[in-house]
């Protein structure tokens, strides 16, 4: 009971003690407590088995530091009128608040007083960038909407749409996309009903008109019709490329079946022969740079063509004038013999070709390049001839009629070399667009393009085995293409300037000549491509040569004046064959 009544004194020490005022500290409390009277703590008497209750003490409580009154804080600093104008005093006095309504009350302070009104150059970038928002929509809108891909029917729907069918200077694209534009521009603003109403009228007359609708088709047409003398040329030149073709696969399956027949024994005889050509006669050709030369079919009569105007007939092999071919008004650039008579053609700057004959009569006349003539070329029937043109066409005439065949483009740029496939199924022609094209003149498409020269394209030459075409140019390069693989697979760094003209040895192909600005030729090997022999005698740029056909002999003129005469060595030939 003591304990009893002990306990409250005590608790009503803490209790004075915890009552603190504001503006007191808490050590004077703690002073006056051991100045009160305690009264002496008697444990109370309890059973043995119990152990006695132990009070802790006071002072210890006393050493545990109460919680700290936080003072009052300061008020806060006045931000800055620029980041935090002050609102206009309300009662007398000036205040700042951080609070959300306080930050609204000012936002429309501010719109009311106009503090934040749009600039017009705002105004401005806001205008441009809802017309580019409009304009992609627009064009979104339009991709989504089919339009006309003929010409004639997009001019049919702007004129159904009430717009002009054209502008001026506007083309195909440009008419198509305007319809785009203007379909798109009527379905944004709804005007769905005009639109469809064209698109029916579109439709009806569609189903109406079909045989007008087969006529505008034919206004754009893949190929160019000719005529019927151009059909008949085809049917005869795919008959004779027939045979040819035929002949030429059973001789090379023969040599191939024949254990007899050793064809690496017959390259390396040629290619002996080749090595033992000599200079065998040179004879002064005209007061004018000579430009082309061509050996007959027969290998008797050498021509020759000069800057003069003049084409000359030569006899063979003693190089002595036979007569003179006088008619062109301006230069000569190419003379050809025909492969199956005695006819020769000359190609002038004066943008015609002529026939003649070795007398010196002149047969036909081929009019209507619109430019001067480059080379020329016989078809191997001789029925049909080449010629290219610095007009960017080649063209094909009838020998007996004289009649322009076929007037083919194709190049981007003056086509200049041209070259018969000894079947006769192909053509090539090279230009100053650095392209070599080979053509079916049976069905008058560019079956291939060869791109390989970095410069114009000057000679070009078909080889007898039917498959390889070699290209030279102003490159200084030779190049062997394979018409199976479509790729160049040889390349000849031949000369040291240009390659005027590229000939292949007519019999078999056993090797190549060609002639260059370096004042030689070369004659190469058509197994590996090396180089058998040069031919060094002309004292100025070799413009043009020829093998002949029996591949004994080659000719080359120069703008040196000379035609020189190359054959072979009679003797050693003789030795080898003993």
């Amino acid at each position: 009971m003591e304990a009893d009544e002990g306990n409250p004194a005590s608790t009503s020490v803490l209790e004075s003690s915890a009552v603190v005022s504001d503006n007191q500290t808490l050590m004077p409390i703690v002073e006056t407590i051991p100045a009160l009277p305690v009264q002496p703590i008697i444990p109370p008497v309890v059973p043995a088995a119990i152990p006695p209750v132990i009070v802790p003490s006071i002072a210890p409580i006393l050493t545990i530091p109460p919680p700290q009154v936080p003072a009052p804080l300061a008020p806060l600093p006045v931000r800055p009128p620029i980041f935090k104008p002050t609102v206009p005093p309300q009662n007398g006095e000036v205040r700042t608040s951080d609070s959300d309504s306080d930050r609204d009350d000012l936002d429309s302070t501010r719109a009311t007083t106009g503090e934040y009104e749009i600039s017009e150059e705002s105004r401005q970038v806001r205008e441009r960038q809802e017309k580019a928002i409009q304009d992609l929509l627009m064009k979104r809108r339009a991709s989504a909407l089919a339009v006309p891909t003929n010409d004639m029917a997009v001019r049919a729907r702007l004129r159904r749409l009430g717009e002009p069918i054209t502008l001026f200077g506007e083309r195909e694209m440009e008419r198509r996309d305007r319809l785009r534009m203007l379909m798109a521009k009527l379905d944004a603003e709804g005007q769905l009903e005009k639109l469809m109403k064209a698109h029916e009228e579109e439709e009806a007359a569609a189903t109406a008109t079909a045989d007008d609708a087969e006529e505008e088709m034919i206004q754009y047409p893949f190929y160019t019709e000719g005529s019927k003398a151009l059909l008949n040329a085809r049917i005869d030149i795919a008959k004779y490329s027939i045979v040819r073709a035929a002949s030429r696969l059973q001789r090379a399956h023969r040599k191939r079946a024949d254990p007899d027949e050793n064809i690496d024994a017959e390259i390396d005889w040629a290619l002996r022969q080749a090595e033992s050509l000599f200079l065998d006669c040179s004879e002064f050709g005209d007061d004018r740079p000579l430009s082309g030369c061509s050996f007959s079919h027969d290998g008797n009569l050498l021509a020759t063509c000069a800057l003069s105007g003049v084409a000359k007939i030569w006899s063979m092999p003693k190089v002595e004038k036979v007569s003179a071919l006088k008619g062109h008004t301006e230069r000569l650039t190419d003379v050809a013999f025909s492969p199956v008579q005695n006819h020769l053609a000359t190609a002038s700057a004066d943008r015609t070709a002529r026939l003649w004959n070795t007398d010196g009569s002149l047969l036909n006349t081929f009019e209507g390049h619109l430019d001067r003539l480059a080379r020329i070329s016989f078809h191997p029937s001789g029925k049909y001839l080449g010629t290219t043109s610095f007009d960017k066409t080649w063209r094909l005439w009838d020998i007996d009629t004289g009649v322009e065949l076929l007037l083919q483009e194709g190049h981007s740029r003056s086509i200049y070399g041209i070259a018969f496939h000894h079947d006769g199924s192909l053509a090539a022609s090279s230009g100053l667009d650095s392209l070599a094209r080979v053509w079916d003149l049976r069905t008058g498409r560019s079956i291939l393009a060869f791109e390989g020269h970095v410069k114009p394209v000057l000679g070009i030459s078909f080889s007898p085995n039917g498959y390889h075409l070699a290209t030279g140019g102003e490159d200084n390069t030779c190049r062997i293409w394979d018409l199976r693989k479509k790729r160049s697979f040889y390349v000849i760094p031949a000369h040291s300037n240009l390659i005027s003209q590229v000939k292949f040895e007519p019999q078999e192909g056993y090797f190549l000549v060609t002639g260059s600005y370096d004042m030689t030729a070369k004659v190469w090997s058509g197994r590996d491509f090396k180089l058998v022999k040069t031919l060094s005698g002309h004292e100025a740029k070799v413009t043009s040569l020829d093998v002949g056909a029996d591949g004994c002999s080659v000719a080359t003129v120069s703008h040196d004046r000379w035609i020189k005469l190359w054959s072979i060595n009679r003797k050693e030939q003789a030795m080898d064959v003993d």
